[in-house]
């Protein structure tokens, strides 16, 4: 591991992982978004499953609208989670299967994870060609650990839109819907990926977490929702006269690699030459900002996640003095109440357009929260980690 720039073909992967960003959601809605479940009369329910989850669906039928299935997916069997590296976080995927026999569409969607310990949770969709190989992937019917960015073992970067986000869950996020009109593809045969972060500093006991979502027949005519994911690398200091060897960025980084494998620190530099910056020797202060190629259509809602330092965000429609417009401003973020953020009027998105996303943090907070300040102080960068942070801007719109 090394702080120097990465190689050449590094290039080259930090535009196609800007290509990847505007394509990911294809099929998608993200963290605190659109997406998600429930609440509807249940009529008869019968139990489905295999070896690694447990699954069950219901459908209700109305004559005012389509019918609409509710599906219920989780593991069959608690997790009880534990640090690798010596760290105190564990990212842990479950396999589950909705046994779908009919391409649907999801219009809501709702994860409850059922434990404190949980810092986050993302959803992944299994398309059917990759079924089997994660069905392979799920020999043991145990799941798997999966820091990073792609839930497969053994995916690189420039996968990760193979596997797109379903929806994805934060503290303090409860129920989606998609906006009117609006839906989610989600194929037969698909499989769903429960990738759950969970944070050791605030516990470790057995964990069930489940997944709920309610779809209608692909045949209903609804408009495709996608999601962007714009991402901005964090670069965050030690505060003014608190000191420590991870204060040292290229020791922070060492560390990251340490307790999350090189492919993380792999990922920052790759992140940080997207948004074009120095890799070895980038701008460091309490707060970030990148720009990114817009994909036209119509904006309907965008999330705002980050860790627990951040406490601002803004997201900017073609950010600049003539055309700038704001399509979030937040500036008093919590870590423990995130929420999804619908347009009341939804925008319009031309091709050559561009967002830029901004985020703030108070690196204080490290020494002042009693999950963080027991421990010691550090440079802070994009980490799989509650004691990392990250700044991610989730578009959710409908292509023109």
């Amino acid at each position: 591991m090394s702080g120097a720039p990465p190689p050449a073909p590094a290039a080259q992967q930090a535009a196609r992982y800007r290509g990847v960003v505007g394509r990911r959601g294809i099929v998608l809605v993200g963290v605190a978004a659109a997406v998600v479940v429930a609440a509807i009369v249940v009529t008869t329910t019968v139990g489905i499953g295999h070896s690694a989850s447990a699954s069950s669906s219901s459908t209700t039928t109305t004559s005012s609208g389509p019918p609409v299935t509710t599906v219920s997916l989780e593991s069959a069997h608690s997790y009880t989670p534990h640090a690798p590296s010596g760290g105190t976080d564990d990212y842990h995927c479950t396999l589950v299967d909705p046994h779908l026999t009919a391409d649907s569409t999801i219009v809501s969607s709702q994860f409850f994870p059922n434990s404190p310990e949980v810092h986050h949770a993302i959803l992944f969709l299994v398309p059917p060609d990759l079924a089997a190989q994660a069905k392979a992937d799920d020999d043991v019917g145990e799941g798997w650990t999966c820091f990073g960015e792609s839930p497969l073992p053994g995916s690189s970067l420039s996968q990760i839109s193979d596997t797109p986000w379903l929806t994805a869950w934060a503290p303090g996020h409860g129920r989606d819907v998609a906006p009117k009109g609006t839906g989610v593809s989600f194929p037969k045969g698909s499989l769903v990926i429960m990738q759950i972060h969970y944070n050791l500093l605030v516990g470790d006991k057995p964990v069930r977490s489940k997944l709920v979502l309610s779809t209608v027949p692909a045949s209903t005519p609804l408009k495709p929702l996608h999601l962007d994911l714009l991402p901005a690398p964090p670069d965050i200091p030690c505060p003014a006269g608190v000191t420590g060897p991870l204060c040292n960025r290229l020791a922070s980084l060492e560390d990251v690699a340490q307790r999350f494998g090189k492919s993380q620190v792999q990922f920052v530099n790759i992140l940080e030459q997207a948004c074009g910056r120095n890799v070895l020797e980038p701008p460091a202060g309490d707060s970030t900002s990148c720009v990114w190629p817009a994909s036209p259509g119509t904006v309907v809602g965008r999330p705002a996640p980050q860790h627990q330092r951040g406490r601002g965000k803004q997201i900017v429609l073609d950010p600049g003095p003539s055309k700038a417009r704001t399509l979030l401003d937040v500036t008093n973020y919590n870590f423990d109440y995130q929420r999804s953020y619908n347009l009341a009027t939804p925008v319009t998105v031309a091709a050559g357009d561009t967002i830029g996303v901004t985020c703030t943090y108070n690196p204080q907070l490290r020494q002042q929260l009693p999950q963080l300040r027991k421990l010691p102080p550090r440079y802070v960068t994009w980490g799989d980690g509650s004691s990392d942070e990250m700044c991610l801007a989730l578009i959710n719109y409908v292509s023109s």
